[in-house]
């Protein structure tokens, strides 16, 4: 909860498909300032993508995307109405996807955001508290709740 906020988060996603909804939440970030140009921040996530998928087994994607122009490593996050195939080779299923902005010179709080993420997918009574909560704010409630945060 401390790297989004509650218009940070997309309760049920338009798109259907990885790239789709990265744009998607690309588009949120430039809305609330935190990138400027979504185009080179869309390209650098998704060649990110192709060249390593970010599906977990826990059905969570933290696609990224690093650049000078962010200032705080910030969150976006949405949830899809369906399942979603994510990656080219593990295929994996995706029901929630954390588009995380990193400013190109953090390293360190990155990736402990990233092991905190994923921690929170292996727990599975979080992930079912998760699937119930019905728009942005209760989702936002719950990260404050269940502290995906490094550290």
């Amino acid at each position: 909860a401390d790297y989004t906020r509650t218009e940070l988060i997309v309760p049920r996603l338009r798109e259907c498909d990885p790239a789709g909804i990265v744009e998607e939440l690309s588009q949120r970030l430039r809305a609330q300032a935190i990138i400027g140009d979504v185009l080179s921040f869309y390209q650098a996530v998704v060649n990110h993508e192709f060249l390593s998928s970010s599906a977990l087994p826990a059905g969570i994607a933290t696609p990224h995307g690093r650049s000078a122009q962010i200032r705080r490593l910030t969150l976006a996050i949405g949830r899809t109405r369906e399942p979603v195939i994510w990656g080219m080779k593990e295929s994996l299923s995706v029901e929630y996807v954390f588009l995380l902005a990193v400013p190109s010179t953090d390293a360190s709080d990155y990736l402990s955001l990233l092991s905190g993420i994923a921690g929170f997918g292996r727990q599975p009574e979080m992930l079912a508290k998760l699937r119930t909560a019905a728009d942005a704010r209760r989702i936002f409630g719950l990260l404050k709740e269940i502290n995906v945060r490094p550290g």
